[in-house]
């Protein structure tokens, strides 16, 4: 799928792929610009036609179908994605399925979610018979990430695609080949209609798509990149999806079992050498139980071992430029007074990170306020759950937030107090597994949701429908209204408000 530069005669823009492990080169790729940008938004224009005018059960039948080619051509994905991240063939499995999961539900979903339905009429217009329903919106760009290339922007494809829109998918040129292949996919299976299309290309690239005529863009990355988007997006009003990186926050409660505490902070800590938005970028912990939950969760993170095989517990850092993001964080939080209680500035042996625990790192700390992707676990100490919660609310960034305590009612007290978008109980990121769920930031973190019928609402515009069934006994929306008839109707108002 990939173009190589004797494909390319006279052309030297090329956008070159290497696996992150060896530094070896996988493929070459062309950078694609405005040109080719608005040809396939056109083409997508024009399919969208006959796309948005199936009803939801063709529509679901033809993704039920492109779910399946997925499944059984899993192996190709899982070896393309291992090729471009590092990740262990678990990790990347696991990131497959998690994907096709969000493409079955939001294909067998998107009727109940988005289909026509009757609400109830007002008091003054019982003659009245209204109803709600959701329509495409268009044209969808989706903007891809490279930490989680399959999972991410399937969190906005498949639910796109279910609600009627096409897509044109520009992945990150960190991991061109995974988005090739989706969209090559969806072409063995309806091969007439590109609903479904890829784009190649680097930031120029995305720049012309968040140019060109889009009825939507959804974007996952770092939070510069979300402005950016946002800007661009701006000059031709076309509304956004931010999803920003950054890893959220962890509270441990003095009651917590502090050995299944300690393995959750450390898999959402380290689980993809820390380069989930999902994960845990830091936990408050009871001052009563703070020492034996720092000694566990180190105790956990020192077992764990970086590498290329299958064996190791997590890969690379899939961007090579994040390298230096980690040890600017870490070096940041050691000058600052925080100490590290497993590993430090030696953990880095690039493209590895050995995993990182640091303690009682200042809440000014770059380890903190900036967007945490690497095997880092920064534990803090915490008078009390008020101060965890204000400790959260204050450092931002919270996509989610992991609470661990066997008092449930006060579990589901300080959720309400935290300013993100999910709240998780006594599990770390067991949450993504769930497709019915939408998450999304809060603030600066993000605008909009993804998974969930949110998610597909997010990719939907409302169209509201109101007729008159019988002519109404009491008419009131006529110059012609009888005053007897404006005498009962406020007779009527009083009975019913005013008492």
């Amino acid at each position: 799928m990939a173009e190589s530069a004797a494909a390319l005669p006279g052309r030297t823009d090329l956008l070159m792929s290497f696996d992150p492990r060896t530094g070896e080169q996988l493929a070459q790729y062309p950078v694609q610009g405005g040109a080719e940008v608005t040809r396939a938004v056109r083409t997508a224009r024009a399919t969208q036609n006959w796309w948005g005018e199936l009803d939801f059960g063709e529509r679901r039948s033809q993704l039920l179908e492109w779910r399946g080619h997925i499944a059984r051509h899993s192996g190709e994905l899982v070896e393309i994605l291992r090729d471009e991240t590092g990740k262990p063939e678990a990790d990347a499995a696991l990131e497959v399925m998690l994907a096709v999961e969000n493409l079955d539900w939001a294909a067998r979903n998107a009727e109940r979610a988005l289909g026509r339905r009757r609400l109830r009429s007002g008091w003054f217009t019982r003659n009245q018979y209204a109803s709600v329903g959701y329509l495409p919106l268009g044209v969808v760009g989706v903007l891809g990430a490279w930490n989680n290339p399959v999972f991410t922007p399937m969190g906005s494809i498949a639910y796109a695609l279910a609600a009627g829109n096409t897509v044109v998918f520009k992945p990150h040129e960190i991991t061109t080949g995974v988005g090739l292949w989706l969209a090559a996919s969806w072409s063995r299976v309806v091969p007439d209609h590109p609903v479904l299309q890829a784009v190649t290309g680097d930031a120029r690239t995305a720049t012309a798509l968040c140019g060109a005529e889009l009825d939507k863009i959804a974007y996952a990355g770092p939070e510069a990149g979300g402005r950016e988007v946002i800007a661009q997006c701006a000059r031709s009003l076309t509304p956004v999806v931010v999803e920003h990186s950054g890893k959220g926050s962890m509270i441990v409660h003095v009651d917590a079992d502090l050995d299944e505490a300690a393995e959750a902070a450390v898999f959402g800590a380290m689980a993809n050498s820390g380069q989930n938005a999902t994960g845990i970028q830091r936990c408050y912990v009871a001052d009563s139980v703070f020492d034996d939950f720092l000694a566990r969760a180190a105790d956990r993170a020192a077992r764990l071992r970086p590498g290329a095989d299958n064996r190791a517990t997590y890969g690379p850092m899939i961007n090579a430029d994040q390298i230096d993001v980690v040890r600017t964080q870490v070096r940041d939080a050691i000058a600052r007074g925080g100490h590290a209680v497993l590993g430090g500035l030696d953990s880095f042996r690039d493209p590895y990170v050995e995993p990182i625990v640091l303690a009682e790192v200042p809440e000014e700390s770059l380890a903190i306020t900036g967007e945490g992707i690497g095997p880092v676990l920064v534990v803090n100490r915490v008078s009390d759950l008020a101060d965890a919660v204000t400790r959260v609310n204050a450092a931002g960034n919270g996509i989610a937030v992991t609470v661990f305590t066997r008092d449930i009612v006060s579990a589901e007290f300080i959720a309400a107090q935290l300013k993100v978008g999910v709240v998780t109980v006594n599990s770390s990121t067991a949450f993504t597994g769930i497709p019915a769920l939408p998450f999304g930031g809060v603030g600066e973190y993000g605008q909009g949701h993804s998974h969930g019928q949110q998610g597909l609402h997010e990719f939907s515009r409302t169209m509201s429908i109101a007729r008159r069934r019988f002519r109404a006994p009491v008419r009131l929306s006529t110059f012609d209204r009888r005053p007897g008839h404006l005498r009962l109707a406020k007779a009527a108002f009083w009975l019913r408000h005013g008492r």
